[in-house]
Order: structure tokens, then sequence, then C-alpha cells
């Protein structure tokens, strides 16, 4: 039964079993609620009405989809099965217990604790430093500080725009920019946030000239490449979308700056580092990294950070492998939407300029919502191929 909660990495941030998601969390929530259909291989997707049923009935006889929705009161119903969510948290725990679900098949509260240990962006201001020592061409710098004090020299001493960090966030989330020198304000969230969660991750701004990313699946302590993902981001960090391209082709593309035997190289040491890193977790890791134009050239920025959990890049990998011809190109967006029924105009619009075409259950070209839209959407994910 796969479950999508994007409130995931907050939940984290804000450990309890307690603890409400913002409103825009929930929205997104949703408006998004069918997504798994298109990375879940077949399962139960848990989603309620009407409307959902009708978009994946629609759905199916365009495409080879064969996953099916259930409510969520059939949750109780479906013994055995466990819950995949997009990440686990103990607000989603309790959420399943009282819903009915079987205790057994989910994480218990210490486990999910160890999931927020792992989930610490402190982890990948580890592997980079040990990806470094092994490999000149890769750049970056990334300290972790857990004095306010610490912090505030090393920005006082260390010359350029800077980026501070979270430990528990993602998707672009908990980040702010100095550019030149720190605020009082900034200083005052430099404060909470060593308060909050014990830590602040401090980084240069480096020259970005790709984001690019490779994905893991973890399971039975060991992690195995799953594909790589090429992916945009906007000047504040947040996720904007993902190229649709075979895993060769996004090479080739990646291989402009830097040389595949480097690659192949990266994802090797990246395996054995994730597999001793978090040998208890089974589930997706997504590696952000970029590509950077420094005074020697393009370098590598190996591990920008860590996502424990389905991550969006996967989503965009499952669709062109499963639903594209092997050199068939595109983008997957999601969007938000401020006003109501502007998501529906903007679907009308597409695809009256780019009408679908499918063949043999491969989608050949146009635009595809891919979640239901209403004239309350606002958030929608879509694909343009």
């Amino acid at each position: 039964m796969h479950f999508f909660n994007p409130w995931h990495d907050l939940a984290l941030a804000n450990f309890g079993a307690n603890y409400t998601p913002p409103a825009s969390a929930m929205q997104m929530a949703d408006d998004l609620a069918l997504l798994p259909l298109w990375y879940g291989k077949g399962d139960a997707v848990i989603a309620d009405g009407e409307a959902q049923q009708l978009f994946l009935h629609d759905l199916k006889v365009m495409l080879p989809l064969t996953a099916e929705l259930i409510s969520y009161s059939e949750i109780a119903l479906r013994t055995g099965e466990p819950v995949i969510p997009w990440g686990w948290d103990p607000r989603l725990r309790k959420m399943m217990l009282v819903l009915g679900a079987e205790e057994h098949l989910l994480p218990s509260m210490a486990e999910l604790e160890q999931l927020r240990c792992y989930a610490s962006r402190e982890h990948a201001v580890r592997i980079l430093r040990e990806l470094q020592e092994d490999e000149s061409y890769f750049c970056g710098e990334s300290i972790y500080f857990t004095r306010i004090e610490n912090l505030q020299a090393y920005l006082a001493t260390t010359p350029g725009n800077k980026v501070l960090k979270m430990p528990l966030s993602g998707s672009g989330k908990g980040l702010i920019w100095i550019l030149g020198e720190i605020t009082d304000k900034q200083t005052d969230w430099c404060r909470r946030v060593l308060r909050e969660q014990g830590g602040i991750v401090a980084e240069p701004i480096l020259n970005k000239v790709q984001d690019f990313a490779m994905e893991f699946f973890l399971q039975d302590g060991k992690a195995h490449f799953a594909g790589y993902s090429l992916f945009s981001s906007a000047a504040s960090g947040a996720y904007t979308g993902n190229q649709l391209l075979a895993d060769h082709r996004i090479e080739e593309i990646l291989s402009d700056f830097i040389s595949s035997v480097l690659l192949h190289q990266l994802r090797k040491r990246l395996a054995v580092k994730l597999t001793v890193s978090f040998p208890s977790y089974t589930g997706y890791a997504g590696v952000d990294m970029m590509i950077c134009r420094t005074d020697e050239g393009y370098r590598v920025q190996p591990c920008v950070e860590i996502n424990m959990r389905m991550n969006m890049g996967m989503v965009a990998r499952s669709i062109h492998d499963q639903f594209m011809a092997t050199d068939g190109q595109g983008r997957f967006v999601v969007d938000y939407f401020k006003k109501s029924h502007d998501a529906v105009l903007f679907q009308q619009k597409m695809q009256r300029e780019s009408p679908l075409s499918v063949a043999d259950g491969k989608i050949l070209s146009g635009f595809l919502s891919l979640t239901p839209v209403t004239a309350d959407t606002r958030y929608m994910a879509y694909l343009e191929v």
C-alpha cells in the first residue's frame, strides 16, 4: 500500500507523533495523492474520492498501469500488506495505527528515531569529506557546526557568499543564504536551529552549472544503484523538475563535464559508503550532486545532500523507464498555482497546444497530467514529452 506524504522531512525535523504539518504540505498531499501510481509497480495506492477513481480509469485506457486505489477505510482489511509511504515519520505511523494497519508491519518508534539520525545532513558532510580524500576532482566544502561562536568565526574569516542549512530538512527547504555579512535576523535563525536541531551546516556558494543525482535502493544491508536523475532547482534551492531521459543519455550529457569513468567510480564508492553508513535502512536514497565551474575547470560536488526517502528523481526515472521509449525525452514538473482554477486553465491550454500521443502503451509526445486537476488544485505533477 503506497501513500504520498510530502511532510516527511518536516515531520522528522519536528519529531513527534503529534506534529501537525503546515497547510501547504497537506494541500500537496491531497493534490498529488496519486503520484505513487507512477512508481508503485502495481501495488494499491491509498486515496479517497470518486474523482481519483475516474482519473485512474481514464489512464488505464491509454497506459499499462496496474495499480489499484483503496480508501483509508480499507487499510484495516489489507492484512499482511506493508505500508510503503514516501517517507516514514511518527505522525504517519500513528495515523496508520488509528486506521487499522497491523503494527508489526510498521516501523517502531526506535526505528523512526534511527531514520531521523540517518536523515541528518551531518552524514552528507562526512561522506563529502571522505570522497574528497580519495579524489581531487571533487569540489565543495561542507562544515557541521554545533556552536554559534565557531560558526560566526567561520563566516567572518572565510571570503565569499555562503549557504547555511538545517541538519533536518530537504527539497531545498531549511536554507538561508549569507550574501556578504550575516544579519541579526539570520543570526537569530542560527541560534534557533542550533537549539532545536543541535547543529548547522555551512557551505560556500559554488558556481553551479548542472544539478544531478545518483539514486540508490538500500535493502538487506546493501546499496544498489537505481539510476540517474538530471534535475533543476530554483535560486532558493527548491526543486522545480526533472529531465526525462534514459540513463545512458544522462551519462552522455554529464560526460561533457566529467568522464564516464569517474562517474562509474563515484557510483561504486557511494554504494559502499551508503551500505556502511545506513546498515538498517530499507528504501530509496538519492544523493544530490552538482557540476560546478571552478578556476581549475569543471568539477563535481559529489554529495550535496542525501534524501533518505522516495524522491522526485526516482519518480521521473520510473516514468521514463516504464512509460516512454528508450530514446524518448521530455520534462517531469511539479508546479504550484496560487489561484483556484489556474491549474485547470493551464491543463486545458497545454492539452490544446500539445495533445498526447500514445502507442503500444508508450507516451510518444504531448502533455499529460499525472494527477487529477480540479478547480481547487494548487499542486500539479505533469509531463511534457
